[in-house]
């Protein structure tokens, strides 16, 4: 008899590639699945899944708000509906999560892969960072079942709860991926291009500081941002305003097949998020393996996580500066070192062979294989 798992997570659904994996791994595995999300303006429509879902039409987008209203939603919608586990996505899910798990008596898992208390919104309003975290040390300490995404923030997590935490890295699918010919960029013979990509292109990316670098670059290089995010704008009032509209593209969010189309035909995956908040100093941005699985070289800042993957597997370089110029000056060390480069694509290989969901949806089906033995399922 197939167990039911009630996935809740604050995304949109069609984005969110963490998810969307562990939902499959799961469905494909014995399991019975309902997603439950929430419904965005911009969101794209809800691509066919072979378990339910279900998004929420909310009045708020963002902002205490959203919060309070999408809780409540979810208290009453899980607690009117069969489930033999619970499974909440972050801090922001947890609380309805955990009432009514206590209050029908169904085991909770928790995946965590957010240090929530400590991204940069909530860093700029104590007031509201001091609730989340009153929630966070509520609940934390009773969840059995938790797991995360990187060993950095596992680290992080034991030390502050003192609570087992296990790690179920979000990488890609092993797989290969032929080129669709419907999204080959065009007029981009001989060109050197470097790809920025995810929906979070937010404040404190390194995003507006990369489309400055461009200055110091010739018309050999172009950058394509794919993807959206709260700095969209400034970033096109830069590319206006320094008049590099021939050297910066931008393309709106995709659905991750066709993501990966776009990243194929890089030479460079760049990710320069600033370790100004925990949760940014303790992150592996997923963009990493998706460069990893295109096999696109990775230009990257010295985060804890991404630092030891890259240096384990030798597939990039770091910057050392926000600077634009010195972020140019990387770059086109990268474009006039070819030797070194062709050592990075051989190791993405490697790479992309040892560490793909292929070998973490093992971990993840002895996580829930316990919770049911654990709880006679």
């Amino acid at each position: 008899m197939r167990s039911t798992i009630v996935v809740s997570v604050t995304t949109d659904l069609v984005t969110d590639q963490r998810v969307y994996k562990v939902c499959n791994s799961l469905y494909t595995n014995g399991y019975t699945i309902l997603l439950v999300g929430r419904k965005k303006k911009d969101s794209m429509v809800m691509d066919k899944r072979p378990y339910k879902t279900h998004r929420f039409n909310l009045w708020f987008e963002k902002g205490p708000l959203f919060y309070a209203q999408y809780n409540l939603y979810l208290f009453f919608y899980l607690l009117f509906h069969k489930a033999d586990i619970y499974l909440a996505n972050d801090l922001d899910t947890l609380l309805p999560n955990y009432l009514v798990s206590k209050i029908k008596g169904v085991p909770l898992a928790y995946d965590n892969h957010e240090y929530f208390t400590g991204v940069p919104e909530l860093i700029k309003r104590p007031k509201i960072q001091k609730i989340w975290k009153s929630i966070e040390n509520w609940i934390f300490p009773k969840v059995k079942y938790i797991y995360t995404d990187n060993f950095a923030k596992r680290s992080l997590f034991v030390e502050e709860f003192k609570q087992p935490v296990e790690v179920v890295m979000n990488v890609p699918i092993l797989q290969e991926t032929p080129v669709d010919a419907r999204y080959r960029l065009e007029g981009v013979e001989n060109k050197f291009i470097l790809i920025y990509q995810g929906t979070g292109i937010n404040v404190a990316r390194g995003t507006e500081e990369l489309t400055l670098a461009m200055k110091y670059l010739d018309e050999r290089f172009l950058l394509l941002f794919v993807g959206s995010g709260d700095v969209i704008d400034v970033l096109k009032a830069l590319v206006k305003e320094h008049a590099l509209e021939n050297k910066v593209r931008f393309v709106p969010k995709v659905p991750h097949h066709v993501l990966k189309q776009y990243t194929m035909q890089a030479h460079l995956g760049i990710t320069v998020d600033k370790p100004i908040s925990e949760n940014y100093i303790y992150s592996f941005p997923n963009k990493v393996f998706d460069y990893v699985h295109a096999g696109v070289p990775v230009l990257a800042s010295r985060l804890q996580e991404v630092e030891r993957i890259m240096n384990l597997y030798g597939i990039g370089t770091f910057v050392d500066s926000y600077e634009p110029e010195h972020i140019a000056a990387r770059i086109q060390w990268i474009h006039d070192n070819p030797e070194q480069y062709a050592v990075w694509k051989e190791n993405l290989v490697h790479a992309a062979k040892e560490i793909n969901w292929q070998q973490q949806e093992k971990i993840l089906l002895g996580i829930y294989q316990r919770i049911k033995e654990e709880n006679g399922l």
